[in-house]
């Protein structure tokens, strides 16, 4: 079984230097290798696979001297992920493959072997960069696979260390009704559980955005290109940053928590992406990160052996009585509370709809099981 492992690491003033030219270099080897394979298509018709990119990486190197200085791997490693990213376009139907900035916020390369971790001194040897300070904060066991270190807007290190424990993956038991929860996420509460329990919503966003506001402010009076407006940047960046971790930390807790307390959890699927174009509710399903809570459910639902049920977004969870299943038509975002005409039942819009949901994912009614 695969788990990735990250730790913080704090490199000296040579290390970072180093650390950065890997940055670079994979950036420029991936935008490189993506304008290859783009030039090589139109002009010629002709496909480039990763190997053949690494063959001309060669002669990519020798006309630019400072190449030489990165892992040859991690440059490798850069073509092998444009390559993943065209594979992804073609059968997933994702987005097209696009060029890496470096103004992006997290810039990031992988090692994929040759190097060490040692828990005792607290020290990871990196090739071509050398022994790197680290909070090893805990230990594994397994053989390493691919490391990925990434270096934040505010300019922190990290190294997410991939690792094959040699476990198998837990067999999924049966589940039935007592042990199947429902979950319905929303913004006014985070989740609302078929069993009427309410989690609320942190809204970290919402509480430092007039903080944000007044450093967006300061950034925008600052001259383009000079140290005050780098260091206004930076501290809009940790107001980010701080932001991220809380609701990093807020869901992890919240998953964990579900994850062992049920053998089965049951969501509705939803298309965020379609949810966001409504401007008056951007911000607040952005806050709330549904998509990330998700993956962090179905992951760890994977590690023990739990299962994640998913019904289809048609369903009409909130607008079905769940006692006597009257459809109700009436219902809008604004009605937080009604009642059946048909057996008199008053209803939580949200308890309702997560009763709904676990109903419909029993049923496998247009059900996806993870």
């Amino acid at each position: 079984m695969l788990k990735a492992y990250k730790y913080r690491l704090i490199p000296n003033k040579e290390q970072r230097e180093m650390i950065n030219k890997h940055i670079g270099g994979c950036r420029f080897v991936y935008n490189w290798a993506l304008e290859t394979k783009i030039k090589y298509y139109q002009e010629a018709n002709q496909k480039l696979s990763a190997y053949d990119l690494n063959y001309m990486l060669t002669e990519l190197k020798n006309e630019n001297e400072w190449l030489k200085d990165v892992y040859s791997q991690s440059l490798q490693q850069a073509n092998k992920n444009m390559e993943s990213a065209f594979t992804k376009f073609f059968r997933e139907k994702a987005g097209f493959p696009k060029f890496k900035s470096k103004k992006n916020p997290v810039q990031s390369f992988q090692i994929p072997q040759h190097y060490k971790v040692n828990f005792d001194k607290n020290i990871i040897k990196l090739p071509k960069i050398g022994e790197l300070k680290a909070v090893l904060h805990r230990a594994f066991e397994g053989k390493l696979k691919t490391a990925t270190l990434s270096r934040t807007s505010t300019g922190k290190y990290f190294i997410s260390i991939l690792v094959d424990d040699g476990k198998e993956v837990p067999e999924k038991p049966k589940f039935t009704e007592q042990s199947t929860i429902g979950v319905d996420v929303g913004i006014k509460d985070f989740a609302v559980l078929s069993n009427g329990e309410k989690i609320d919503n942190p809204k970290y966003l919402k509480k430092s955005l007039k903080r944000l506001k007044v450093v967006q402010k300061q950034v925008s009076k600052k001259v383009k290109g000079s140290n005050n407006r780098k260091k206004a940047i930076k501290r809009l960046a940790k107001i980010h940053e701080k932001v991220t971790n809380q609701r990093t930390d807020f869901q992890h807790k919240v998953s964990s928590r579900l994850i062992s307390e049920n053998q089965a959890i049951a969501f509705e699927t939803l298309k965020v992406k379609n949810m966001v174009k409504n401007h008056s509710l951007a911000q607040a399903i952005n806050d709330a990160s549904w998509s990330s809570f998700i993956t962090k459910m179905e992951y760890k639902a994977e590690w023990y052996g739990k299962t994640i049920l998913r019904i289809g977004q048609f369903e009409p969870s909130t607008k079905l009585c769940n006692v006597c299943g009257y459809h109700n038509k009436d219902i809008t975002l604004e009605i937080r509370e009604w009642v059946c005409p048909e057996c008199k039942t008053k209803h939580d819009r949200d308890i309702n709809a997560a009763i709904n949901i676990k109903k419909f994912a029993l049923q496998d009614q247009n059900l996806i099981v993870i």
